[in-house]
């Protein structure tokens, strides 16, 4: 059987891994002021950290440390596949077959990964927001979705992201603007660079103890624990050989209500993603069938979520917003020590 890449919505030439570069703090384009294909670039800068932030998707594009990049990251002149770095909105992952019932109506939303009938990540990847303020430190993005046939609700989303001396942070606001309740859900699809060749030297530890089942096309049909499994990682352990598109719940957290997975790179650098109590879930993918020929597992992706795939469907940690209603949540990458 031939194995469908979950990236194939993205057709793209795009493969290496480039190095994303500015002439200053403020939004950029390239001279004369064509386009990119990622939109307007935002730099923002801290001490040792740098980030570079796509207006298209609200993409972190990049992240440096001492000017060392850490992220599986893309040309601004580049597609870019696999949903690198993008904000995932009004859904995250798959809804299966693309249909879903709220509030009595049935409906239907385009199917954009065909080989298995799904709408995967939502309508806002190829959206450019646009920016309410930018500082040397930090940049705000707004985006008004209108409602369409499949989604027939208003929502406004405003975005941050900023840099310290630690690392980089994402603060989503989303408010329905509309007249009616709305489903809603999101997520992001930023990849950390292996520090090698492949991913399997990282160690990982990831602090969940609950992960999906799925059939042959990544929709859940239940759920199990990690326990004696390949999918636990709630004690580090190297990632190895193991090949995930998987999501995971039941997160472990600290007393600041955060969850953090540790990345132990076998460069000597250690990362760590940190979610707030909105993000219930995580989706883990590592990278193991790119759309283009270059080398796989060049990087993994732990995807910060605040409903479980397919949740359109199933409700599994479904956020219904009411009018006037709004959601707010934070996660971020940090250099660990």
């Amino acid at each position: 059987m031939r194995r469908f890449s979950r990236r194939a919505a993205l057709a793209t030439a795009a493969g290496a891994t480039t190095a994303v570069a500015l002439a200053g703090p403020a939004a950029a384009r390239p001279p004369g002021g064509a386009p990119t294909a990622v939109g307007r670039l935002y730099e923002i800068r801290s001490g040792r950290q740098r980030a570079v932030i796509a207006g298209v998707s609200a993409t972190l594009l990049s992240w440096q440390v001492d000017g060392r990049e850490l992220l599986l990251t893309h040309g601004p002149d580049e597609v870019g596949e696999g949903y690198r770095g993008k904000t995932i909105l009004p859904w995250p992952n798959r809804i299966d077959h693309g249909r879903y019932t709220f509030d009595g109506q049935e409906l239907q939303v385009p199917i954009n990964e065909p080989e298995r009938d799904a709408a995967l990540h939502g309508l806002m990847s190829f959206v450019e927001w646009q920016p309410v303020a930018h500082r040397a430190d930090r940049v705000e993005l707004e985006y008004l979705l209108p409602p369409t046939y499949g989604y027939p609700f208003q929502l406004a989303f405003r975005i941050e992201f900023a840099v310290d001396g630690t690392g980089v942070r994402s603060t989503l606001t989303a408010k329905n603007v509309g007249r009616t309740a709305a489903p809603f859900g999101t997520a992001n699809h930023t990849y950390l660079a292996a520090g090698a060749d492949r991913i399997d030297g990282i160690v990982l530890e990831l602090p969940a103890s609950t992960h999906y089942l799925v059939d042959d096309r990544l929709i859940p049909t239940g759920k199990a624990s990690v326990e004696g499994t390949q999918y636990d990682y709630r004690r580090a352990r190297p990632i190895g050989a193991t090949e995930m598109d998987t999501a995971f719940t039941d997160l472990t957290r600290g007393p600041d209500g955060d969850a953090v997975v540790r990345f132990a790179r076998p460069d000597g650098i250690t990362a760590e993603l940190w979610v707030d109590r909105t993000h219930g879930y995580l989706q883990v993918y590592t990278d193991d069938s790119p759309s283009t020929d270059r080398p796989t597992r060049q990087g993994i992706t732990v995807e910060p979520m605040t409903c479980a795939p397919n949740a359109f469907v199933t409700g599994d940690g479904l956020i219904t917003l009411r009018p006037g209603e709004t959601h707010r949540g934070s996660w971020g990458y940090r250099i660990a020590g």
